[in-house]
This record gives structure tokens, sequence and C-alpha cells, in this order.
């Protein structure tokens, strides 16, 4: 049986809900990544952050990115997993909430994401499809 850790990529960068979009967005271009879980003060995770909520959320608005910390930004809470999980109720919670990525989590602590690109490499391409399908059909 496949699990959420056999679908995710490991080693998940977290960035503080109190740093700014700026910094978060440095950091997102240094690892190559498009997304960040945001953790609160007490180390929750609050949030996720993505590059495209950083452009159209903050910059598009006309926000700076040197003053709108990623806490201000990520808003509804963010979606997890456990690392133990069948990956196919991963797939289903990531389908049914229509999302592009999920954060795996272990005894609560960030262990690794989910991405639509973790999917389209190793779900088959029916599976694949069902999701997609899902998770952009119109509103």
């Amino acid at each position: 049986m496949a699990t959420a850790r056999d679908l995710m990529t490991a080693d998940v960068r977290c960035v503080p809900a109190s740093e700014t979009l700026d910094r978060a967005a440095q950091l997102m271009r240094d690892h190559k990544i498009g997304a960040l879980p945001v953790k609160g003060s007490d180390g929750t995770l609050t949030g996720i952050v993505t590059d495209r909520d950083i452009v159209v959320k903050a910059l598009a608005a006309g926000k700076d990115a040197a003053e709108v910390t990623a806490g201000e930004l990520a808003e509804g809470g963010v979606h997890t997993v456990d690392a133990g999980s069948d990956a196919t109720l991963a797939v289903k919670a990531m389908s049914e909430a229509r999302i592009r990525r999920i954060v795996v989590v272990e005894d609560g602590n960030p262990v690794g994401m989910i991405t639509e690109a973790d999917l389209a490499r190793k779900l088959t391409a029916e599976a694949f499809a069902t999701y997609a399908g899902r998770v952009y059909a119109a509103s």
C-alpha cells in the first residue's frame, strides 16, 4: 500500500507568519519551490503562501512585499495529511478541496509536501486525469 510519504517531496521549507513576503519570495527562489507552509509563533501550521499569492494578492494589489507578512497573506488555513495515510486518501483530499498541494505531517510537524507535479510523476495517467478533472472543473 502506497502512503502519502511515497508521493511527497521531502524536506519541506516553512516560513514564520511574521516573515515578510519579499523574504518568503527569496526562499522560494533559492529553494526552487512555489509554496511555503506558514507557521505561527507557537509553531503550528497556520496557512500556506504561494508564489501566485504573492503576485496576485499582494503585488498586483499595490501592497509592499517588504511590509506585508506571510501570516497576513496566508488565509483559510492549510490542508494536511499524515505521512502514513494511504496515498489514495491524500489524492482524494486534494481532489475534494480542489487544491494543488497538501502538506504532509508526522506528529503534527511538516515533513514534506505533495504537489500536483508529484501526482503527475507518481500516479497512473488515469488517476492523474481524474484528479485534474476534479481540480480544474468549472466552478
